[in-house]
């Protein structure tokens, strides 16, 4: 499928997690080369953007219920892919275009409103809050079964492109 941003055609049957280079991909929670991460995938759902995860029954806090802190980095890294995601739109770019965007997280800050069950899918939808050149502002929600389980709020910081690790 794909959609007209500005003067830029983009696909939407890519992740935003497949367009990190090789060095950007050994993140836990969304590094394409980290054998024990989570693998997590998001992408655009019109203005807001989507991702869906099933936790392992290991990712458990107590025997039914997803551990916080899995849910805490789930959300963190959907947040982070969509507001590289958000940079790449508010500067008609096409996704993965030189130079590159990717962003760290200045901010979390999750709200666990109901136990989450272990053992079905996990959707999160993110909304773009804020975009300026260096920061996003991302809120987060997570559903399971139906029903709103946790929310929250990431402050994603750009990360220079002159910057060596």
């Amino acid at each position: 499928m794909f959609y007209l941003v500005g003067m830029v055609i983009a696909m939407n049957d890519r992740a935003f997690q497949d367009y990190y280079s090789e060095y950007y991909s050994s993140c836990y929670g969304c590094g394409s080369m980290n054998p024990h991460g989570l693998h997590i995938k998001s992408y655009w759902d019109g203005e807001a953007t989507i991702c869906h995860f099933t936790p392992e029954q290991y990712h458990t806090a107590f025997p039914g219920y997803v551990y916080g802190g899995l849910i805490a980095s789930v959300m963190d890294c959907h947040a982070i892919g969509s507001a590289a995601a958000a940079l790449y739109r508010a500067e008609d770019r096409v996704m993965g275009s030189d130079p590159s965007i990717r962003c760290v997280t200045a901010s979390l800050k999750v709200d666990y409103l109901k136990p989450t069950p272990i053992g079905c899918e996990l959707t999160l939808r993110g909304v773009i809050q804020e975009v300026k050149h260096k920061k996003v502002r991302v809120d987060v929600t997570l559903e399971a079964q139906g029903e709103l389980r946790a929310r929250g709020e990431v402050i994603a910081v750009r990360i220079p492109d002159n910057y060596a690790m």
